[in-house]
C-alpha cells in the first residue's frame, strides 16, 4: 500500500466504529483507489433472507471515503447513488473496489464496483466528494 494512503486509511479505520462492526477488511489503499472486503452475516439480512441493501451501500461508502481521502486531504461525500444488480446471501464475501473517475481541486468522482466471490457484480455505486483544504495529520 502507498505509505500516505495506508496511514490515512489506518487512521480513519481506527475511529470508524461502523466499518469495524461491519467486519470490513482493507485489502488495498493507494492514491485514488481502495479495495475492501466483508463477509455477510445473519444480522445483515433483510426479511427476504438476502443482504440488506444498506450493506452493499455501506461497504461502497467506506471504499469511497478511503479512496477519496488517500491523498492526505480530507474529503467528504456530497452525493452518492447505488444500483443493486444481484442478490447477496448470508456467508458470501463481497468486495468493493473504488477507482477515481475525475479529480479537481474541489470535487472528485469515484466508481465503486461491489462483487461477490465469483466476481459477479452485485452492486454499482457512484460517489462525488468535496475535497476540503484540510490535511490529515498522520505520522
Amino acid at each position: 500500500m502507498n505509505t500516505l494512503a495506508k496511514k490515512v486509511v489506518e487512521k480513519m479505520m481506527s475511529a470508524d466504529w461502523f466499518s469495524q462492526w461491519l467486519g470490513i477488511e482493507v485489502l488495498e489503499a493507494s492514491e485514488g483507489k481502495s479495495k475492501l472486503q466483508l463477509k455477510v452475516r445473519k444480522e445483515m439480512l433483510n426479511g427476504f433472507a438476502i443482504a440488506h441493501g444498506g450493506i452493499t451501500y455501506s461497504i461502497a461508502d467506506s471504499a469511497l471515503a478511503f479512496a477519496s481521502n488517500s491523498y492526505g486531504r480530507m474529503s467528504v461525500s456530497i452525493e452518492t447513488s447505488i444500483s443493486h444488480t444481484k442478490q447477496v446471501k448470508e456467508g458470501e464475501t463481497i468486495t468493493a473496489t473504488a477507482k477515481e473517475l475525475s479529480k479537481t481541486d474541489k470535487i472528485a468522482i469515484y466508481q465503486i464496483d461491489i462483487t461477490n466471490e465469483q466476481n459477479d457484480v452485485v452492486a454499482l455505486f457512484k460517489g462525488t466528494v468535496y475535497r476540503t483544504h484540510k490535511d490529515w495529520q498522520v505520522e
